[in-house]
């Protein structure tokens, strides 16, 4: 039992999450092997990939020879668990995905789908990588981005308070007062 508890401490995961969408080049360029080696010498030694719609399947590996254990599935009901158990989430650029993940407090990439029409996901990914909450790759600079990150310098995400805007809303509205 000692052993298990010492291999579930040891074992440092990267998830990575595509939504329920179709994102190839993402999960192309993670299963890179310069990306997986990257993450390596980094300390990660899981990596596991949430591929959604996609037809690339990713090349699966047992992380023998001094490499990541790698695997991959299509979809999962939730993946709050994933991301609990992760070290570092390299995610697209949904909302729900990139605040779940930082209300999580877990480091994170977000890699921002270049190919919809209109990208306003890209706004909020940058923004948020602007304030230091995140890094913020496209699929073409994500090993860049992994080899330049310094996790120490994320700044964590502090939920702002609702409770004045409803206030104000429900007076506007002539709510009464809670």
């Amino acid at each position: 039992m000692a052993e298990a508890d010492e291999d579930l401490k040891s074992r440092r995961t990267v998830f990575v999450t595509v939504g329920t969408t179709c994102f190839d080049s993402l999960v192309r360029a993670v299963d890179t092997q310069e990306v997986k080696e990257e993450l390596f010498k980094k300390g990660y030694t899981h990596l596991l990939i949430q591929m959604g719609r996609g037809s690339y399947i990713p090349a699966k590996s047992t992380g023998e020879n001094g490499s990541l254990e790698v695997d991959c599935f299509t979809f999962s009901s939730s993946i709050t668990d994933y991301l609990r158990s992760a070290s570092l989430v390299i995610s697209h650029a949904g909302s729900g995905s990139i605040f779940e993940t930082l209300r999580l407090q877990k480091p994170l990439i977000v890699v921002v789908n270049e190919d919809l029409m209109d990208n306003h996901q890209s706004e909020l990914a940058e923004e948020l990588a602007e304030r230091k909450h995140l890094f913020c790759a496209r699929p073409q600079t994500l090993y860049q981005t992994v080899a330049d990150m310094d996790l120490g310098s994320l700044i964590p995400y502090q939920p702002g308070d609702a409770a004045p805007v409803a206030k104000l809303l429900n007076s506007f509205l002539g709510f009464p007062d809670d």
